[in-house]
């Protein structure tokens, strides 16, 4: 497999579909050739206007196997070098792919087919959604290895499931299944193996059915929303209802509704 097909890239109505496409490799994270292709991907979706949504997932058995343990072995890759080489190489490697995540203004889909592991929790947590394989499997497990979580988890996972939840995961680095991952609030659905891809494709779909500046305007507040005041946010939703208020795709949109009141 050529590195540039680490990302597969498949676009139809608005939805996007992104493969990781190292099956053999577990899906891993393992160097600069498959960040880049994360990241430019995610920057090819943000220039795009007509897309609506996005899927992630894995082909394979793994969502994503996190990084590569014998290059922390043999102290190649991120962890070649001094203590300031690591440093620099996690925030020009790594680091990179949840901040294009973060910067992505369209509802993202994380499609989790099977183990998810470190930094490959981590990945699935960069999502706004996310649906799991009754295969999955959820781990924080970077303190079993004597590390951190080195790409943001520590900022990631507690958003989505709280800060007890997220510490006993980081401080134990035990993996949860499917169905504890559902109860633990980490994904929204379990669903079986042969059905993931369609659910999250008529998931996908049904986000795809609104009108796109107001997908992504509606993101975009709910991110600000994260770490702002009220007040701040308030502000900000009447500047993006101000615009929404005139724009052709509002005004379609409410014709459209009262001609199905009618019927």
């Amino acid at each position: 497999m050529a590195d540039q097909d680490f990302v597969v890239f498949k676009q139809q109505d608005g939805i996007v579909t992104l493969t990781l496409n190292a099956p053999d490799a577990r899906n891993a994270l393992t160097g600069p050739e498959q960040w880049e292709a994360v990241v430019a991907a995610c920057e090819r979706v943000q220039r795009d206007p007509s897309v609506k949504v996005v899927i992630l997932t894995g082909a394979g058995s793994a969502f994503c196997a996190g990084g590569n343990v014998k290059d922390f072995r043999d102290k190649r890759g991120l962890a070649a070098g001094t203590g300031m080489d690591v440093k620099e190489a996690y925030r020009n490697g790594i680091q990179r792919i949840p901040l294009a995540f973060y910067r992505l203004d369209v509802p993202t889909i994380a499609a989790v087919n099977g183990p998810a592991i470190g930094a490959g929790c981590d990945l699935a947590c960069m999502a706004d959604i996310r649906i799991a394989s009754e295969k999955a499997l959820f781990a924080e497990s970077f303190v079993k290895l004597g590390l951190i979580p080195g790409d943001g988890g520590a900022w990631l996972l507690q958003r989505v499931v709280g800060y007890a939840r997220a510490a006993e995961m980081s401080f134990t680095g035990d993996a949860l299944d499917a169905r504890q991952a559902l109860e633990a609030g980490l994904v929204s659905r379990v669903v079986a193996p042969e059905s993931l891809l369609d659910e999250a494709l008529a998931l996908a779909r049904r986000i795809a059915a609104n009108p796109g500046q107001a997908l992504r305007m509606t993101k975009r507040l709910m991110r600000e929303a994260q770490t702002s005041r009220l007040d701040t946010v308030l502000e900000l939703s009447a500047a993006y209802q101000a615009l929404t208020h005139t724009s052709a795709e509002h005004d379609a949109a409410v014709a459209a509704f009262l001609d199905r009141k009618k019927d």
